[in-house]
């Protein structure tokens, strides 16, 4: 079956990848702030790979439609894809720990966003309110996958994109 056009364009798989990874991180983003799932110690790693490829993207997607050196899209699109193949090795990881295939680590609990302190008096009674999340233990699941799973998938569909795009001739 052949693969439509825009997949043999490495300026509309570069706009692709970019918007991919921007809809991931957004979408962790919104579940966080706006659905209130705290994230745990490895969700938290695993956005990383993510916050360095965006802007290494938008950069490879400003190369290719400004015409820079080949050598530089590539190896933008490149090291994208290896950051997604690197934040696919951190959601299997982090889906490991919470199918019980292995332990994670000991100090897995975070409270990021989820306290706020405004006076003394309450400290004690908010820190006993919060309870942060364990690595071990996936927040939800859908359609049978956690938020890890569903990173993986995402990783390794927007790295397929990112190294196809880093070896496509230039139209």
């Amino acid at each position: 079956m052949p693969l439509p056009k825009f997949l043999d364009s490495q300026r509309m798989l570069s706009l692709l990848v970019l918007l991919g990874m921007c809809v991931v991180i957004l979408t962790a983003l919104g579940f966080q702030h706006l659905g209130g799932f705290i994230p745990c110690k490895l969700c938290l790693e695993q956005r990383e790979p993510w916050y360095l490829g965006i802007p290494l993207i938008a950069l490879a997607s400003l190369s290719a439609f400004c015409r820079w050196p080949q050598g530089v899209t590539r190896g933008l699109l490149l090291i994208g894809g290896l950051l997604m193949l690197y934040s696919l090795a951190l959601a299997v990881h982090h889906s490991g720990v919470e199918w019980q295939w292995w332990e994670g680590p000991a100090d897995c609990a975070n409270v990021a966003g989820g306290m706020t302190i405004t006076n003394a008096d309450d400290l004690l009674g908010q820190l006993d309110a919060v309870r942060p999340p364990s690595c071990d233990t996936a927040a939800g699941r859908f359609l049978g996958l956690s938020f890890a799973g569903w990173n993986a998938v995402a990783s390794i569909v927007l790295a397929g994109l990112a190294m196809r795009a880093a070896f496509l001739k230039p139209q």
